[in-house]
């Protein structure tokens, strides 16, 4: 999927805004308009593949909660990715996990990965369900 032309028109609009120094809100997309990619080639999607291979190691954990990461850091996984906007194929049970690693209780970020639990198909989100990378 691609953003909408209209939706690209008001980024447009409220770049020039930001520029000339007037003033636009326009609200961020919603995650039911979430743009799903066919693969991943942002910065970041090396640490996305990276996570991946650590939360495999881990035999993809089920439960939400804190696990142990290499170098005495730990990672958080949220347990179960609901999928209730449907942006990615339908029938699944998903798993949502973070990609980078910090101390125990330390403030999540918006970087994630989600991962179908039975083909193990796996997209990378590094703005917390607004767009999809699939790995």
């Amino acid at each position: 999927m691609t953003p909408s032309p209209l939706r690209r028109l008001l980024a447009a609009v409220a770049l020039a805004l930001a520029v000339s120094g007037g003033t636009l809100v326009v609200s961020p997309p919603t995650a039911a308009e979430a743009t799903v990619y066919a693969s991943c080639t942002i910065s970041r999607c090396a640490d996305a593949r990276t996570a991946r291979t650590g939360w495999a190691s881990l035999s993809w954990p089920t439960s939400r909660g804190w696990y142990t990461w290499p170098a005495g850091r730990f990672n958080f996984t949220g347990g179960t990715f609901q999928n209730r906007e449907g942006q990615l194929p339908a029938g699944a049970t998903y798993g949502e996990y973070d990609v980078y690693p910090r101390n125990r209780g330390a403030a999540r970020d918006a970087y994630r990965i989600v991962v179908n639990r039975s083909t193990r198909e796996t997209w990378f989100t590094p703005d917390h369900y607004l767009n999809f990378y699939k790995l």
